[in-house]
């Protein structure tokens, strides 16, 4: 844990010191290229300058012998040279370190590299062109003042950016304390322990974060009484048919005749059958229960699949007599999960089939209306009170009708698939007559 928030302060101290150095070589490039240009101009300034002073000196003095001015004094002198010439080319004054040759053959500004270094010229004539000055400067002189102007902007950076670093660090440190809080609340809590997180300051940050994992602690707690409850109400519905299952057993061994026993082995295959159904129920249920998405979604005929399961139960419908009616030659298309919708479509045709009473009535339509397809199943067995229709969805409940078989958990498993797929399970009463109606809607694919 202290490795990713390490790695995170890191992350952070790189990004912050990066983008900090990077804006300030960007000033210092600006900066130190503003700086020279302006150097340029502030020293081609006093060159002309200079040219210009020394020609009204020497306007006073153009009849005078040549005279050779001494060794400067300061640093900067040394790397500065004139010449005064006259118009016939007679050389009448020059600084010490200046030759007796032209300094340059051109007028105004100009530059030379040579072996003697790199010079910035300035000459100039007076106005009756009377008298030429020449004015040189050692570049060194502009190069030593925009780098020491230049050092003086990178040294703040040199002492700056480990500074910031380290404040930064510093920062960063203390305002990823609060995660490291969560994180040691989170580890140190026993399985059983989901109530909501609530450190004692939480930055706005990770406010989403908390909230996110206290939604998690909700749905996790959620989904574990669930399971506790089902664990709890499947234990004590299985705990009935296998006591009933040992009971007809003991009555098979003890039987006092042929046809005794027979009738308790038929009871037993019963008990069998209804057990086996029971546990396949819950099997399915146990499975849709983590669903939280349908898997694999295709395109899925809700006719042609509701058209096999009766033809599965066709057996059964002819045993009972049954005015049987199925309405859907017209294909039904819609997006699903085809194994959980022929789940679906089973458990009400056999919930139809099997409370109908012998010579009753079951009708099955399947249409598409309005972007919609509806799978309608009505039969005239006992139906659900009203009052009763929104408990019978819920898992192992019964109506108070203990001669009727089932495990209270057909419909809860329907009422399970249809949310899966979006859709809608209602329950009412048949137009005419008694029994039951049960409706599945589902958005048509088209």
């Amino acid at each position: 844990m202290n490795t990713v928030w390490f790695s995170l302060r890191r992350r952070l101290l790189g990004l912050l010191l990066g983008g900090v150095a990077a804006a300030w070589l960007v000033t210092m490039v600006f900066s130190y290229a503003d700086a020279h240009h302006e150097v340029d101009e502030l020293f081609d300034a006093q060159l002309a300058q200079a040219a210009q002073t020394l020609l009204a000196l020497a306007a006073h003095d153009r009849d005078h012998d040549i005279e050779d001015f001494g060794d400067a004094a300061h640093k900067y002198q040394r790397r500065l040279r004139f010449q005064i010439w006259r118009h016939d080319g007679k050389l009448l004054m020059r600084s010490h370190n200046a030759p007796e040759q032209p300094l340059t053959n051109e007028d105004g500004f100009s530059e030379t590299r040579g072996f003697d270094g790199h010079w910035r010229y300035f000459s100039q004539w007076n106005s009756e062109r009377s008298l030429q000055v020449q004015v040189s400067e050692n570049h060194h002189i502009r190069d030593d003042l925009v780098a020491h102007i230049a050092w003086r902007l990178l040294l703040p950076a040199l002492f700056g950016l480990p500074m910031i670093g380290l404040w930064v660090w510093l920062s960063t440190r203390h305002g990823l304390a609060s995660l490291g809080g969560v994180a040691t609340q989170i580890a140190s809590r026993a399985p059983h322990q989901l109530q909501a997180l609530e450190p004692v300051s939480a930055p706005e940050e990770i406010r989403p974060m908390l909230l996110a994992l206290n939604g998690l602690f909700q749905r996790v707690e959620a989904a574990l009484e669930s399971e506790r409850r089902f664990t709890a109400d499947a234990a004590h519905e299985l705990r009935t048919p296998l006591a009933a299952l040992q009971a007809q057993l003991q009555v098979a061994m003890r039987a006092r005749d042929d046809d005794e026993r027979q009738r308790s082995l038929g009871q037993l295959q019963s008990g069998l059958s209804r057990a086996s159904h029971l546990v396949d129920q819950m099997l399915q249920l146990a499975r849709l229960d983590p669903e939280s998405a349908l898997p694999d979604p295709q395109a899925v005929d809700l006719a042609a699949i509701t058209e096999a399961v009766c033809a599965e139960i066709g057996p059964r419908i002819l045993e009972k007599n049954l005015d049987f009616d199925f309405s859907g030659s017209t294909p039904a298309w819609v997006t699903g999960q085809s194994e959980w919708l022929r789940v679906l479509v089973r458990n009400l045709v056999d919930n139809a089939v099997r409370y109908t009473p012998s010579n009753g009535e079951v009708r099955i339509e399947v249409s598409e209306i309005n972007g919609f397809c509806q799978l309608s199943v009505c039969d005239s067995g006992p139906g659900i009170p009203p009052e009763e229709r929104e408990q019978v969805l819920r898992r192992f409940h019964r109506l108070n009708q203990t001669d009727l078989p089932g495990s209270g958990l057909g419909l809860a498993i329907v009422s399970r698939i249809a949310d899966l797929h979006g859709g809608r399970l209602t329950l009412s009463s048949p137009i005419k007559g008694s029994g039951l109606q049960a409706t599945f809607t589902l958005k048509s694919r088209s």
